[in-house]
């Protein structure tokens, strides 16, 4: 059963929150916008060790905990991390941070205009360890890049499907059918996404909540509908390649709607600041972004 303080903050709570899942393929860009580039390590080991004191620097930082973050999506690797001595998910939650963990395996090759998700062979024993260390949540993606209505309905069918093996171990699913911004048919795909989360949604059991994790639509508003839904707890949304300038002014323009940024969060960190100019320049991006998530347009 999940956590009801930890459900209160991430249905109600004024806030948003950060990504900081980045993945093998995305780390040595996540890296080199740090900062760091592909020179400083030799093994993936050592990559992924670097990221991790990324991360541990962005957690621990005084304006993480300042209240306006409510939760955060980890890597595997950093949900069985420490930072000050304490594992990771326990850190997050004394901060008041609801801890959430990324558990897909990456994308298939594109078919149908769309990739779906890798399989996850190890998920039900991943979940248990998960609950175990105190996260509430997990996220995983699926991407749309053309609005093929039967990619898609594949894409959101997948996703509810797994969604629901997470709600049985007592945890929150983050379903994230992300819409590629540089898809020539975004409008479209968005609309044809709409509907076919609606019929999901619409099939859940009425004891049954998901989160949602969407692009933000090319229309402002169009997901008002399903913000309202009684089986969705919270949207929120990704920066998508947009620039954190870009994300916050089109996310402003969606009710409803909170930030679950990574890019556009972490944009202007880098890993030489020293720890005064690195916490200034973590909180002036949290408070444009919380701005946007909660104080709209």
């Amino acid at each position: 059963m999940s956590d009801p303080k930890m459900m209160q903050q991430i249905k109600k709570g004024d806030g948003f929150i950060a990504a900081l899942d980045q993945s093998g393929g995305s780390t040595p860009k996540a890296l080199k916008g740090f900062g760091i580039g592909e020179d400083a390590y030799s093994n993936e080991d050592e990559m992924f060790a670097l990221i991790h004191q990324m991360r541990q620097r962005i957690i621990t930082a005084p304006s993480f905990g300042n209240g306006k973050v409510i939760g955060a999506i980890l890597f595997e690797m950093t949900m069985d991390g420490e930072a000050d001595g304490k594992p990771v998910p326990t850190l997050l939650w004394e901060r008041g941070i609801v801890p959430f963990l990324k558990v897909d395996k990456g994308l298939e090759a594109e078919a149908d205009g769309v990739q779906l998700m890798k399989p996850m062979p190890d998920l039900d024993a991943l979940l248990e360890r998960a609950k175990a260390k105190g996260v509430f949540g997990t996220k995983m993606r699926s991407v749309i890049n053309l609005a093929s209505p039967s990619g898609i309905a594949a894409i959101v069918e997948q996703q509810f499907a797994v969604g629901n093996r997470i709600i049985d171990h007592g945890l929150m699913p983050i379903i994230e059918p992300e819409v590629s911004i540089k898809s020539p048919e975004r409008a479209a795909a968005d609309a044809i996404l709409k509907d076919e989360l609606t019929k999901e949604l619409d099939a859940l059991p009425g004891d049954r909540q998901v989160m949602l994790k969407l692009s933000i639509p090319a229309e402002a508003g169009l997901y008002d509908s399903i913000v309202a839904h009684p089986r969705v707890a919270r949207i929120v949304a990704l920066s998508g390649g947009f620039s954190q300038e870009e994300a916050c002014a089109e996310l402003a323009k969606n009710d409803g709607m909170i930030a679950s940024f990574s890019r556009a969060l972490l944009q202007d960190l880098r890993h030489d600041m020293d720890d005064g100019e690195f916490d200034r320049t973590l909180g002036a991006a949290i408070d444009k972004i919380y701005r946007a998530s909660v104080v709209k347009d």
